[in-house]
Parts: C-alpha cells; structure tokens; sequence
C-alpha cells in the first residue's frame, strides 16, 4: 500500500525550510558574536571578565532551560511554545542591536538564549512530527543535521562579514528579519495544535530543580577555566548541581505529572545517543573556539579571512549530511555514528599538529574537511536514533534532551579545554618558550583532547539503538495508556481539518491513524502524559532486522 509523502509536497518542503531556519537562528547565536566581541568591548566598555558574558550568557539560559522549554511545548503545544520563544528572542536580539551599556548586552543574550531554549525542541519535535518514519523522516533529519553541524561554522564567517562591514550591532539585528519571516510563516505552515493544561499538569517543583541544577552546572563549567577545578566555588557549583540533580530525579519519581517522565530515559538507545552527542560536541567546541584563536593570534587573520576559512567545512558538513541520509536506511544509526566520531577523530587530529607558520591549504583545510565529513555524518545519525521510538506525545522532551546534551558538551569542552591549553601554554613560558610556539602548543593539546572526546563519543554510539528509519516495531506494539487526568489534544484549526478531509476523501487507501498529507493524525498524540510500553521481544527483533 503506497502512502503520500509529505515532503514531496510545496508545504511539506516549506514547512522543512521553516523548521530548519528556525534551528539556524538558534545555532548560529551562539557562534556569530565571538569576532565581534573586541568591538562590543571598545564600544559598551566591556571588562575582559565581563566580556565573556556575552557568549556565556546565552550558552547559560539556553542549556539551563532546554528541558523546560521541551516540556511545556508538549503540554501547551508545540506552534504556540514557538511563537512565544520567536517573540522572545526577535524583542532581545533588537535590545541587544540597541545596547548602549555592557550589562544591557548581557541580558539581552540571556533573554535570547531563554528564547532559543522554547524554540529549538519546539521546532525539532514539530519535524519530528510532522515527517513520518522512513524515507521522509531521514531526508529531513539530514537537512536539519546539515544546518546544526554548519550552524557554528557559519556563524563564525557571517560575524566577520557584518563585523567588517556594517558594525558589531548588525550581529544581533540581523536575526530581525529572520524572526519576522517566521512569525508570518508558522501560521501559514503549521497546524494549531493548541493545548489546554491545567497548573496541575505542571510539575513545578521539578521545573525549579533541573532548571537551577541545569544554571548552576553551566555557570560552574563556563567559570572553572578561571578560578581552576580545584577552587571551592568550582567543586561546591558541581556539588551543587549534583544535589539538585538527584533531588529532581527523586521528585520525578512521585510527581503525577513529572517534567520528565523517567519511563522516557528506558527508551532503547536514548541516552547513549545524547552522550554521544555531548561527547562530539565537547571536540567540536574545542575546534571552533582554538583554531579561531590560532587563525588571529598566530597567523594574523582578519576576522573576515578567519570566518571565511570555515566556508569549505559548511559546504563539506551540508554533502556529508545528504550522504548520511541516504546511508540510514540501508546501515542504520549505529554503524554511522561509530564511522562518523572516528572520521572526526582523524579531522580533529590532523588539526591539532597545527605549526606556528602554517599554510590554510596544507595545514588547516585538510583537517577541516575530514572533520565536516564526520560532523555531518553525527550528526544526521545522532538526531535520526534519539527520536526513533519516541512517541509524539514525548516529541518535544526527546529534543529538549538532545538539545541539552549539546549545549552541556560546549561548556564543558571548553571549560576542559581551556585549562588544559592554558596550563600547557604557561608551563612552556616558564621555560622560555616564546608566546607563539607556546601559545601553539596550547592550542594543539587542546584541539588533541578534542579528538580524544571524539574517539569517546565512538565508543559510547556502539550502545545507540540501531535504528533504519523505517516505522519502530516496539512502538507500534506499545500502545499507549492515558492517566485520568490527561488533557487531549486540541484539534487543528478549521481549514486544516477540512483540508485533512479531502485528502481522506480523495485518498481512501490511506491507512487510519495517519493524515493523507504525511503527518501523523492528531489522535495520536491526545494524552501527552501516557506511559510507554515496550515489548523486549519487539525490541529485539528491531535491531535484528
């Protein structure tokens, strides 16, 4: 029995487009202000301790209210949560654009990585969704793998170019056009799937917890370069967060409506792929932020040569991920995931040999490419096996988790990384080594530790659910079971559900339960709290396929 494909409809690829510019905007935020930061310095009277806020404050709020933000878009739905966090983040960015003092720069990237926090796990559970297992689900995933793993990159080259050319401000107001474009596009594009949740559904003790343990781990990791690991402030933060921590886990477990359900972490192959994803992250934070560093401070680049240096990894990560998408059916998750840390690995090594006269052809583009490869292999097979056998009811916390782990994996690659780099840096001054072989050698160990987080994150996607694409025989045999008190799922609006009805109508063959326009029927997702039920003997015969 043939059933439609979405995406080869003009709304299923706009609603793509959408989706995917609304990941962009959140990814390249946290890369495209790094060169402009001298400007914002001279211009807003930065204090080099204050400076560093302006990147840490949106990787702060981002990371500490991913899991939050998930939750809420699956009780209060996803287009709605989406809107608001666009709002959000447009009204910061312009704020930021406007700043005329350094305190009013740093709240507005917090506000903006508060905003970015509700639409990232929005829009990645809205593809999620909205493309079916298979064939539309991969080459989706692909596309938006594609934009995650190039974001950083092309954040780095657009913050040269506008630095250069229009001024530091332009790197915040450039995000304005983009917000309105979406704004007027998610109504067009995106059903209603509007929610009415009580306060009851919220499980607000839980939300106090992870959301300050999730505050207080990124602050610890983005300060402990400098006041050092072994500091007091350093070990109470981690402390601290751990405490937290297990004090939510502990409320998860009574609470009748739980933040995060914990039935959602026994999905087969969930948490290994956030690690995974952690992991790679960490090495690439490492890269980005040191060879950055190494192109300025030792080469001599402008800001503009040094984001253009980037433009061969984005087109490189774009090829890798279309390659991905095409591989998945026929390898699985598991296999790429292991071929694409090490493929990385072997980038991120080549790069840490890095020599203080190095040649862009011969010393850095190599490297570069091979790590694009791997990235966008990662990264297209990461998303692919932490969403397969989530329920659409767990969309949006299954995004929120692999979202967190990304932003978890930056702080703490660079809090790592820069200790490491700064302590051997220190250590060959001493012996009077000059500042650029010594400021090299840093950079190298550091992108060096990068590749061992790397060759990690192989290790750890052996345990990742193998998963093809194809619709999840563990799913289908685990149906769902409503509590009491679960609100269903509003319908979507008018036109879109005369519209699903025509296409019933002229589409008879098309299976109950599945909207003719390739998107799971609404039904389906009409009690956002139910358990999960899986069968081991389904599971099995999943991976053995």
């Amino acid at each position: 029995m043939s059933e439609s494909s979405f995406l080869a409809t003009r709304r299923g690829r706009l609603t793509l487009a959408l989706l995917c510019g609304v990941a962009f905007l959140d990814f390249i935020d946290a890369s495209i202000v790094n060169i402009a930061l001298p400007g914002m310095q001279r211009a807003l009277g930065f204090s080099v301790e204050g400076l560093q806020w302006v990147p840490s404050g949106y990787l702060l709020t981002y990371g500490g209210f991913m899991l939050l933000g998930g939750r809420v878009a699956d009780l209060l739905g996803r287009r709605r949560v989406l809107v608001a966090g666009t709002v959000l983040f447009g009204a910061a960015s312009a704020a930021g654009g406007l700043a005329q003092t350094a305190s009013v720069m740093v709240g507005a990237r917090m506000v903006q990585g508060l905003g970015a926090a509700t639409m990232l796990p929005s829009a990645l559970s809205l593809l999620t969704t909205s493309f079916k297992e298979g064939p539309d689900r991969n080459r989706a995933l692909a596309v938006w793998g594609g934009v995650a793993a190039g974001a950083s990159g092309a954040g780095v080259l657009l913050g040269g170019v506008l630095t250069d050319g229009l001024g530091w401000r332009w790197v915040m107001l450039v995000n304005l056009p983009v917000v309105v474009t979406v704004l007027a596009a998610v109504p067009m594009l995106l059903p209603d799937d509007r929610r009415t949740a009580r306060v009851r559904d919220f499980d607000i003790p839980g939300a106090f917890l992870v959301t300050g343990a999730m505050l207080l781990l990124v602050y610890t990791l983005v300060k402990a370069p400098d006041a050092g690991w072994g500091a007091a402030r350093t070990i109470g933060g981690l402390a601290g967060a751990a405490v937290l921590l297990a004090l939510f886990v502990l409320n998860e477990t009574r609470a009748a409506h739980p933040l995060l359900p914990l039935d959602t972490l026994r999905i087969r192959g969930l948490a290994a792929a956030n690690v995974t994803q952690l992991l790679v992250l960490a090495g690439g934070a490492a890269m980005f932020f040191f060879l950055s560093l190494y192109m300025e401070t030792i080469l001599g680049y402008s800001p503009l040569q040094t984001g253009s240096a980037y433009l061969p990894l984005c087109a490189c990560v774009g090829v890798a991920a279309g390659i991905a998408s095409k591989l998945l059916p026929k390898f699985g998750t598991r296999p790429l995931i292991v071929v694409g840390s090490l493929v990385g690995t072997g980038g991120l090594y080549l790069l840490s040999r890095v020599p203080v006269g190095g040649s862009y052809v011969s010393d850095l583009l190599p490297g570069l490419l091979v790590f694009a490869l791997g990235l966008g292999v990662v990264f297209v097979s990461v998303t692919a096996a932490a969403n397969a056998g989530v329920p659409a009811n767990r969309a949006g916390i299954a995004a929120a988790l692999l979202n967190s782990s990304q932003q978890l994996g930056t702080a703490l690659g660079l809090a790592i990384m820069a200790v490491l780099a700064a302590d051997r840096t220190g250590h060959l001054v001493k012996l009077g080594t000059d500042v650029p072989h010594a400021t090299t050698e840093g950079f190298q160990r550091a992108l060096f530790a990068g590749a061992v987080f790397t060759f990690a994150a192989a290790i750890v996607g052996l345990g990742v659910r193998n998963s093809r694409g194809a619709p999840d025989p563990a799913q289908a045999a685990a149906p769902l079971t409503a509590q009491p008190d679960a609100q269903p799922e509003a319908q979507p609006d008018a036109q879109a559900a005369a519209h699903s009805d025509a296409q019933r109508e002229a589409h008879p063959d098309v299976r109950r339960g599945a909207r003719s326009d390739g998107r799971p029927d609404e039904a389906s997702e009409a009690f956002p709290d139910a358990p999960i039920r899986a069968e081991t003997t389904a599971e099995s015969a999943a991976d053995a396929r």
